[in-house]
């Protein structure tokens, strides 16, 4: 393949479940499952890749990635390297307690403190809708069928 065949890179904002995860070595490793990161901030945390069908997906950090291309995100790991890491844990939740009554300057402050702690400390996540295990089993399907 010559350089002019090669897709241009695109940004980790674009990426959506179902894209294909191949690794240094060339080989096809899953799909896209989830993509963590904080889009307001821009900060890419990583992605859930789903190996197989019916297997949990596994964490791949952002500095493990290569590049992305409409489509496709390109590992800096070997298929062994990808077979090795660790199973993808879904982040805390947060949620902001709110107190019953309205009203004082105390509770405004309050209030603001909270917020600003709950973006410092549990900043907002991008989270696309991981795949169920039905569209799993047809991309898998899919990609065994090419």
């Amino acid at each position: 393949m010559g350089a002019s065949d090669a897709a241009d890179p695109v940004s980790w904002l674009l990426i959506r479940p179902g894209w294909k995860v191949v690794s240094s070595d060339g080989l096809e490793v899953g799909r896209v499952d989830e993509i963590a990161g904080d889009d307001t901030s821009d900060i890419f945390d990583g992605l859930a890749v789903a190996t197989g069908a019916l297997e949990k997906p596994r964490y791949v950090p952002s500095e493990q990635v290569a590049t992305i291309t409409q489509g496709t995100v390109i590992l800096k790991l070997t298929r062994s390297e990808t077979e090795r890491l660790e199973e993808y844990l879904e982040p805390a939740s947060s949620e902001e307690i709110e107190p019953d009554s309205k009203g004082g300057l105390g509770e405004e402050i309050g209030a603001d403190v909270r917020e600003v702690e709950g973006r410092v400390f549990a900043p907002t996540q991008r989270h696309e809708h991981s795949m169920n295990i039905w569209r799993r089993i047809a991309l898998w399907i899919r990609s065994w069928r090419r």
